[in-house]
């Protein structure tokens, strides 16, 4: 017999119904939020695996495939999709894209007051 408070059925935390949630607009960085160092280049990383992920399962490939295509070996491939991005430059996630059959393109131009990060944008 099991003892303790109840289930809630897997749906999480019970909060009593008369306690507020509160609730905080985020600031579009997950990893400025999170407090996490360099959150922009933490952004602009995973935003390159995202779409390295995406192309190495669009094209069919398997890990190793990738690996030879991205000249690493098939663990690195594992940990790359997985977001462990450690050790990767921005350059060498673009060397990755080239590879896999993208152009990079980097646009410079002024930011409005507002727009003041850095943003990666695909094109697909």
């Amino acid at each position: 017999m099991r003892s303790g408070p109840k289930s809630s059925g897997g749906r999480g935390t019970k909060t009593a119904p008369d306690q507020p949630v509160r609730v905080e607009r985020g600031s579009g960085n997950v990893f400025a939020d999170l407090g996490i160092p360099n959150p922009d280049l933490a952004l602009t990383k995973a935003e390159l695996v995202q779409r390295i992920r995406g192309l190495i399962a669009g094209q069919g490939l398997t890990q190793a495939k990738a690996a030879v295509l991205l000249g690493l070996d098939q663990p690195k491939v594992s940990a790359l999709v997985r977001g462990r991005v450690e050790g990767y430059t921005i350059d060498r996630l673009f060397k990755f894209l080239t590879a896999l059959g993208q152009q990079v393109e980097i646009t410079v131009r002024p930011a409005a007051a507002a727009e003041r990060n850095v943003f990666v944008t695909s094109h697909g």
